[in-house]
């Protein structure tokens, strides 16, 4: 074997499972007579003499980890590794190995290890090895490799990071790329291309500063060109320079805004084009590029916010009427990257930047854009409308309600439905875009509820009011009469496409399982066009027919009780003739079931009220009993003797008692109380139990007023 000469270090595992530094010195693999086999040498780098030396076993597992370290054990405990300045000399020394054993040298490990070795342990093993080569036109390849060796440890990321992290380093590095374009050195263009590449992998946000500058970053642009998996290079900076053309709508008078703009345009470049679909690997490295792309647009947001003229004269040419579409355009594509770029900052600042573009007329000036006929202009009016729903859905619910107080006729809300079944995508793209733009808009859970006004009833009312007919008109038109044409008839593919998106709507509301919402649609008759939807349809089997039936079907699964109830009662007579599917079956069962719990929970209602009130406990009656005959003793005993007149008097008056029935009744029951002959007997006889009176007239001319007792009490409702 030739030997390997490189300078590593050699290190050993102590007793104390601490890693100890052999030495520095030379590394080679040759074959020893004595060991009757190939060693891993390594002699002292000063005297030349040997530091370590081991013999390489079939059977000895070896391990290289972060491609320059190889670590091993020759026994329980006594593990052994050696570190290598990059990963060509530890890959050389590797091979020898793997030959050795047998094993393809593109392996990481060649046996299962016997000794555990802690992965941080190892890196402060190789803390010491990052040596940067001088930043010299022969060394290109060294520093290459070096760059590729620590991207997969943490702690060699970060150091190397401080080497190449300073100007003067950058500088050099760049200055020799203009060298290497000048003599077409090929081979240095592409090392400087894996340099390039793999110290923005180094995620750190100072390199990226210096790198992303003015001065360096279109010859950073210049380096990635030449990818070596390429055959040709690119023309990336012919691109930025040349083909880009930075259009203001409005002129940016600050300098340092257009140079802010400049710049992440720039970088937003070096992300998309350079690195389009990132590998899992490069995703963990890239955090710090996009860090940086975000912190950019918040800057410029801003920047921009601050500069209130700036804003002003671009929404008072977006609401000019004299303003040519061209301009409106490029205005509207002005203020989607805009908003775009908003979406960086935290909520505080979101909130009032939202605030400003309200007070200068954003919502009344896309009103004016959206109904016009460019679609290019409407399709980025709805991006802008859309980033002001996700902001704030309450200011634009509230602007929506003021819109209906404006002269105009046409509400900026019903131009939104429009734009939903004017789409022309085969695809639907942008009218589901919208749809799921209102449905948060009419999602109840973002509505808020303050002191002044219920904003959940009010715009729900509203939208029910003035906006429900232009999404059930599909359904209406499918139906109407006049409909004979058989170009024109239901389940056509013309119809049912809008004719489904209204359904879909209708499915989104009743999905918000809100009964608010229930009550309008129920209120507003809104399934009536959906039932004679899908009687029109027949029985085609297409997309009509499957979200009709899904939507019933969702109503029937969920249990909704007063969707169900109201389906049953006033279209099931219509609906029961429908017997290839069960859904509509299905939903009378849920509603007699429904039935049969109400009454029964009305029947224990009414059982726990009597046996509440009517009939008491028995252990009370007999101490009530108790204490009405101790009374009736202590009358007997301060009782003067009886006189003919006053058993005359009480005769009279026990008569006149079995003359008066009282009579009440509670559902099904009706209790009689009178003093009757118990009552009579009741001198005589002073321990017999008296006979509970549960209507008690107090007064007589309270008796007049109300001769007829109560009917029978309605039944309660849970």
């Amino acid at each position: 074997m030739a030997d390997k000469q490189s300078i590593v270090k050699a290190f050993f595992l102590n007793d104390d499972q601490q890693w100890e530094m052999l030495g520095k010195g030379h590394v080679s693999t040759l074959y020893v007579e004595r060991l009757q086999g190939l060693c891993l040498l390594v002699r002292s780098e000063l005297s030349g003499l040997e530091i370590l030396e081991s013999k390489i076993n079939p059977d000895t597992p070896y391990q290289r980890r972060q491609g320059t370290l190889i670590v091993w054990s020759e026994a329980e405990n006594h593990g052994m590794a050696i570190s290598f300045p990059d990963a060509a000399s530890c890959h050389e020394i590797w091979k020898d190995i793997c030959q050795v054993q047998g094993k393809d040298p593109s392996t990481d490990i060649t046996h299962d290890p016997l000794v555990e070795s802690d992965e941080e342990t190892l890196d402060d093993v190789a803390d010491d090895v990052l040596e940067l080569p001088n930043c010299e036109l022969g060394k290109l390849d060294q520093i290459a490799h070096l760059v590729a060796s620590v991207l997969i440890s943490p702690m060699h990321k970060e150091k190397l990071a401080l080497l190449v992290g300073n100007e003067d380093f950058i500088k050099k590095l760049l200055q020799l790329f203009h060298t290497c374009e000048d003599l077409q050195d090929t081979e240095g263009l592409q090392n400087l291309h894996d340099i390039v590449k793999g110290m923005l992998f180094l995620n750190q946000a100072s390199l990226l500063e210096i790198l992303f500058s003015d001065k360096y970053i279109m010859d950073v642009v210049g380096c990635l060109e030449y990818d070596p998996a390429l055959a040709q290079p690119k023309r990336h900076r012919e691109f930025l320079t040349q083909k880009v053309k930075f259009k203001e709508v409005i002129p940016i008078m600050d300098n340092a805004l257009l140079q802010k703009i400049h710049q992440t345009y720039r970088v937003q470049y070096i992300q998309d084009i350079l690195f389009p679909i990132p590998s899992i690997f490069e995703e963990n490295f890239l955090s710090a590029l996009t860090n940086f792309i975000l912190l950019n647009k918040s800057a410029i947001v801003n920047m921009l916010q601050e500069d209130d003229k700036f804003l002003s004269t671009a929404f008072a040419q977006l609401r000019d009427k004299t303003t040519d579409d061209d301009t409106r355009r490029e205005l509207l594509f002005f203020f989607k990257e805009f908003c775009a770029f908003s979406q960086t900052l935290v909520t505080g600042k979101r909130n009032a930047l939202f605030k400003t573009l309200t007070q200068l007329g954003i919502l009344p000036a896309l009103k004016i854009v959206m109904n016009m006929n460019d679609l290019k202009i409407r399709e980025a009016a709805t991006d802008v409308f859309t980033y002001l729903v996700e902001y704030s859905p309450s200011r634009v619910r509230e602007f929506i309600i003021e819109d209906h107080q404006s002269e105009d006729s046409i509400l900026f809300i019903n131009l939104v439905i429009e734009q939903i079944f004017c789409d022309t995508d085969p695809e639907l793209g942008n009218a589901v875009h919208l749809m799921e733009v209102l449905r948060a808009l009419l999602d109840p859970n973002n509505m808020m509820t303050a002191s002044s006004h219920c904003e959940k009833s009010e715009f729900l009312h509203f939208f029910c009011m003035h906006c429900m007919n232009n999404f059930i008109e599909p359904l209406l038109s499918t139906t109407s009469a006049y409909i004979h044409d058989k170009d024109n008839i239901v389940g056509s593919d013309d119809n049912n496409k809008n004719c489904l998106s209204a359904v879909r709507f209708m499915r989104m509301m009743i999905g918000l399982r809100d009964e608010c919402l229930n009550h309008y649609i129920i209120k507003g008759n809104f399934f009536e066009p959906v039932v004679n939807a899908l009687l029109e349809n027949g029985t085609r089997y297409n997309m009509l027919n499957s979200a009709i039936v899904e939507l019933f079907d969702y109503v029937r699964m969920e249990n909704i009780t007063s969707l169900v109830a109201h389906i049953v009662e006033k279209f099931y007579a219509t609906l029961k003739s429908i017997e290839y599917v069960q859904t509509f079956k299905g939903l009378k069962v849920k509603y007699e079931q429904e039935k049969q719990l109400q009454n029964q929970v009305t029947k224990n209602l009414c059982s726990v009220l009597y046996s509440q009130v009517f009939c008491r406990d028995s252990g009370v009656l007999e101490e009530e009993e108790e204490r009405s005959i101790n009374e009736n003793i202590k009358e007997e005993a301060v009782e003067p003797p009886p006189e003919s007149g006053f058993e005359i008097k009480r005769a009279k008056e026990n008569e006149d008692k079995v003359d008066l029935p009282s009579q009440t009744s509670f559902g099904d029951f009706e209790f009689t109380s009178s003093h009757s002959a118990d009552a009579a007997d009741e001198t005589s006889n002073p321990n017999r139990r008296r006979v509970i009176c549960l209507v008690d007239y107090s007064d007589d001319e309270e008796e007049e007023e109300d001769e007829t007792p109560p009917s029978k009490i309605p039944h309660l409702s849970p």
